[in-house]
């Protein structure tokens, strides 16, 4: 039977680690917890699950990190988590290594990142979970890392739940303040790195140095397929927020050419149409929004919200101004099918049930 070695590299996670190697210890065979300059007890927490706790002095550089905990694996594969993470189900991971894992190279599987009022995902991405030790994968990036998948690749059916702690210290500047470091040395950054770079330039409201990121990657042919379509959309948001109104709807259809559209960009679009009060075409896109599907195993970022929720929530602003007001009500218990509790399903019943008495 295949054996596993986890490999962590983590920082200062006092409430979280134990969390998450409670949450996997019984389906690994080794676990390796590289220290990166923790200041509080994670190395004391770590101890009680491993003897085998390293030290690596940061170097702003995730990779460099993660490559060193890879390379002091012993098993046959590597797992890797973050501190906090949670590894959903440890017997379906068990049961995985004993019957399947050996016909594999790397294992995808998802991750859930974001969630809605009941706790169900809401976000969710696959990544290059479980690699094969003798395959030699090094991670590239100094920040936003990945692997390249190859060899034989399979997609598993367990998750891995992203669980960070709302009251946890976040320096929200570390990511950009890593590229900035790159570009200063003169690094010259890949189609990956200047979508990533893009990202945290807009998130730090530099929308027009931002925007030159994202356009390089949605006009370079070599960049990932999925990054340049997010990136259309991350240039629209750009774009709206210069006054530019018309160039963030032409980002959007900019997708078109790079593949079907995608609910996200469908709703995107219903929102710009919405905004001018042109209400048959945004019933077209939310409508759209509604029929489209993501196949999840291109790794792309995958957000049910956007054909389910937002596209029925918005078709009943729709038919409430086109004055149908069964129509929109409808729509209104759809959303409420996916979202019970949700005030704004609640606020609508208030007040459809005065609207229609009328």
């Amino acid at each position: 039977m295949a054996s596993i070695s986890l490999c962590m590299i983590v920082k200062n996670e006092h409430d979280t680690l134990a969390r998450c190697l409670e949450s996997v210890r019984e389906a690994v065979d080794e676990i390796v917890i590289v220290d990166t300059g923790s200041t509080d007890d994670t190395k004391e927490i770590a101890r009680r699950y491993t003897d085998r706790v390293l030290d690596f002095v940061w170097q702003d550089d995730f990779s460099l990190a993660r490559n060193f905990a890879f390379s002091q694996a012993r098993c046959d594969f590597i797992l890797w988590l973050d501190a906090d993470d949670i590894w959903e189900d440890a017997p379906a991971l068990m049961d995985f290594k004993k019957t399947r894992l050996d016909a594999f190279d790397v294992v995808m599987v998802p991750y859930h990142v974001g969630f809605d009022a009941q706790g169900n995902p809401a976000f969710t991405y696959y990544r290059e979970r479980i690699l094969r030790r003798s395959m030699g994968f090094i991670w590239e990036g100094a920040v936003h890392e990945a692997i390249v998948p190859r060899g034989r690749i399979g997609y598993a059916g367990f998750a891995v739940r992203h669980a960070k702690n709302a009251g946890a210290p976040h320096d929200p500047q570390r990511n950009l303040r890593i590229y900035e470091g790159l570009k200063a040395k003169g690094h010259v950054f890949c189609a990956r790195e200047r979508f990533y770079y893009g990202r945290e330039l807009r998130t730090a409201g530099r929308f027009a140095q931002a925007a030159e990121q994202l356009r390089s990657v949605i006009d370079d042919d070599q960049a990932w397929l999925e990054n340049r379509i997010e990136a259309c959309a991350d240039l629209s948001a750009c774009l709206l927020s210069m006054g530019d109104a018309q160039g963030a709807m032409r980002a959007l259809t900019d997708s078109f050419a790079l593949c079907a559209p995608r609910p996200k960009v469908a709703c995107l679009l219903g929102e710009r149409f919405l905004e001018k009060n042109c209400l048959q075409a945004a019933r077209f896109w939310y409508e759209s929004a509604l029929t489209l599907r993501e196949d999840e195993k291109t790794g792309a970022f995958v957000q049910k919200e956007y054909s389910g929720y937002i596209p029925l929530m918005q078709l009943c602003v729709i038919f409430d101004r086109l004055g149908e007001k069964e129509k929109a009500r409808a729509y209104n218990e759809r959303a409420g099918a996916l979202r019970p509790d949700d005030p704004a399903v609640a606020h609508n019943r208030r007040y459809f049930a005065q609207a229609l008495q009328r």
